[in-house]
């Protein structure tokens, strides 16, 4: 009997292009996802493009089995990837790892790459809009989470925050420090 290597198993039925300003869209007022290439095209990957407003803090989480990897397309990002020697609850931004490393400034070009158990965040300290693509692995999982959290920030009233903690959980995010969308006053 011949083994089939699981790769070699999948159809070559067409591959996929997704030209500039297509994929479907999610947007609310903290976040802007196209989604690329998801898990209904892709065993390996989900991926997305990101707009990043002004203000927004995806705050420090880490994923016990997800894999991440974010390029910078325009704009500018406070980001870390790295174990810090003290988690504090309530700001990322002073965290320092063992061997000295700290966040960095990315800028167009800067590659972020996330393996599971690595604490990590981005936000947008500028007061202009930040593009990023991101990638996860394995697919569907940000998919889903990308949708429920925007059904959740886009509701009328206060965000609800036990419900996004759950949804954190049901998705592999053990969120840190929390996820803010301070909105920046004047013209952006």
């Amino acid at each position: 009997m011949t083994t089939v290597h699981p790769l070699a198993a999948a159809p070559t039925e067409r591959g996929l292009i997704v030209p500039p300003g297509e994929g479907r869209t999610l947007r609310a007022a903290a976040q802007h996802v196209t989604f690329k290439v998801t898990g209904a095209r892709s065993r390996f990957s989900s991926s997305f493009e990101v707009l990043v407003p002004p203000g927004f803090d995806v705050g420090a989480h880490v994923h016990a089995r997800s894999e991440e990897l974010f390029y910078v397309l325009e704009g500018e990002l406070d980001v870390l990837a790295f174990e810090p020697r003290v988690r504090t609850a309530e700001d990322w931004r002073g965290w320092q790892s063992p061997k000295g490393e700290r966040v960095v400034r990315a800028t167009p070009g800067t590659v972020i790459l996330v393996p599971p158990g690595c604490p990590h965040a981005f936000a947008n300290p500028t007061g202009d809009p930040a593009r990023m693509f991101f990638q996860s692995s394995p697919p569907p999982d940000h998919e889903r989470y990308f949708e429920e959290l925007l059904e959740h920030l886009s509701a009328d009233g206060p965000v609800d925050h036990e419900a996004i903690a759950a949804l954190r959980r049901r998705y592999d995010i053990e969120q840190i420090t929390p996820l803010r969308h301070d909105q920046p006053t004047g013209n952006v």
